[in-house]
């Protein structure tokens, strides 16, 4: 397998004043290519540093990409160093000349001097027509290493790369064309230890590949495979999606762009049932939730936030000596709330929230991050408590993923969650 590494040239991109979109979408590329990407560099406009990581690059890969710094400025170096590195001075390409000329004519713009640096090409380059910019890529072919110089802005270096480089690889690299599909299965209500020692076998296959990525209260699983059709990719994937829905079961909730929310509309959908929802900590967010899923009127019609313990007497008529006696954060408030809110919508589900979201308010029997649930279906009503850590955002979102998935869990008769 041929290797690569693509150098980032910008000062701004070291500033953090841009976020580079450039590299992760080569390194797909070139994956799909059959051409391994082993390193990532990111150096500032200077000429000697910037030409010192470029050697580097050269002695440790076969193939080195260098994005942006093609501009017509004194500080667009890229051209300049690649010469330098490949030891192939610049010349002026007489076509290039013309091009920018007519382009800048046609236009009506001026043209200044500096702007013809960007017909400089060094020894040897094929200039890569830009369909979207006036600075051309350039590929080099030298001493048994390719250097490929593409434009930094993402609008133009895709699809150069896509019409102009990926050919050029395949035919001077002798690399194949190789498709590689993902699909992503979502898991909640277990941790990414728990569904690793499920799949840990799987884990160490090459292809498909299965890896694991926590993310806030679910789990995602990516499955990747490769192969020489879409259809013979899509085919390994699903094989291997299979095999892990097989294992974990209704643990896995979704695939791809699917939400929780999504998921749990659908099933009420399917069930024919509807849900009402009473929040505290989490403040109009689960109903949120679940209001920005398409068609989700026909499944929850009612969400009141009773944030303030006054709101919950008197909206929800839960007694003053509950609340006095238990606290309003606690199993039996969480379930007095889940019930009423479902009796108020005629609902057949009732949900609700109650906690601690921080980042004060906090106690020894009550800290921040404690949640309790309720849930209330037709023939009984229980309650779950969470110990959730983070920011009080996370802790939000996290009690509103939590209670999500204990409504789902009930509409597949599946327990709740450890």
């Amino acid at each position: 397998m041929l290797s690569a590494e693509i150098v980032s040239i910008g000062t701004e991109l070291l500033l953090g004043q841009i976020i580079d979109t450039d590299s992760p979408f080569l390194s797909r590329r070139l994956s799909g290519l059959g051409i391994g990407v082993y390193h990532r560099t990111t150096v500032g406009d200077n000429y000697e540093r910037a030409l010192a990581t470029v050697l580097q690059a050269l002695s440790r890969a076969d193939v080195v990409l260098l994005i942006g710094g093609l501009g017509p400025t004194m500080d667009d170096l890229t051209r300049d160093i690649m010469a330098a590195a490949t030891d192939s001075p610049l010349v002026r390409d007489p076509t290039l000349t013309a091009h920018l000329t007519d382009w800048f004519a046609s236009k009506n713009y001026p043209m200044g001097e500096t702007i013809l640096r960007q017909a400089d090409v060094p020894t040897g380059a094929i200039p890569l027509p830009n369909a979207n910019g006036t600075a051309p890529g350039l590929f080099l072919e030298k001493g048994g290493k390719i250097v490929v110089a593409l434009p930094g802005p993402p609008n133009e270096l895709e699809p150069m790369f896509d019409a102009e480089v990926a050919p050029l690889l395949t035919e001077r690299a002798g690399v194949e064309r190789t498709v590689i599909r993902s699909r992503t299965l979502r898991v909640v209500g277990m941790g990414e230890s728990t569904a690793e020692e499920k799949i840990a076998d799987l884990m160490n296959d090459a292809n498909p590949t299965v890896a694991p990525y926590a993310k806030i209260a679910e789990v995602h699983l990516r499955v990747t495979s490769r192969a020489s059709t879409d259809a013979d990719a899509d085919a390994l994937n699903a094989e291997r999606a299979a095999i892990i829905r097989e294992r974990l079961g209704n643990e896995v909730y979704g695939e791809d762009d699917t939400t929780l929310e999504e998921a749990v509309v659908a099933l009420l959908q399917a069930h024919q049932k509807t849900v009402a929802v009473a929040e505290s900590c989490t403040g109009g967010l689960l109903a949120g939730r679940i209001t920005n899923v398409s068609g989700s009127s026909a499944v929850f019609g009612v969400g009141l936030v009773t944030y303030a313990n006054d709101a919950k007497i008197s909206l929800l008529q839960i007694p003053r000596a509950v609340i006095g006696g238990v606290g309003a954060v606690s199993p039996e408030v969480a379930k007095a709330m889940a019930g009423r809110v479902r009796e108020l919508a005629a609902a057949d589900y009732g949900l609700s929230t109650t906690g601690v979201a921080g980042p004060g308010g906090g106690t020894d029997a009550k800290p921040v991050g404690l949640v309790h649930i309720g849930l209330a279906t037709p023939d009984k009503t229980i309650s779950i408590e969470c110990r959730f850590s983070g920011v009080r955002a996370d802790i939000r979102y996290r009690a509103t993923q939590a209670a999500l998935d204990l409504l789902r869990r009930e509409l597949l008769e599946m327990p709740p969650a450890p």
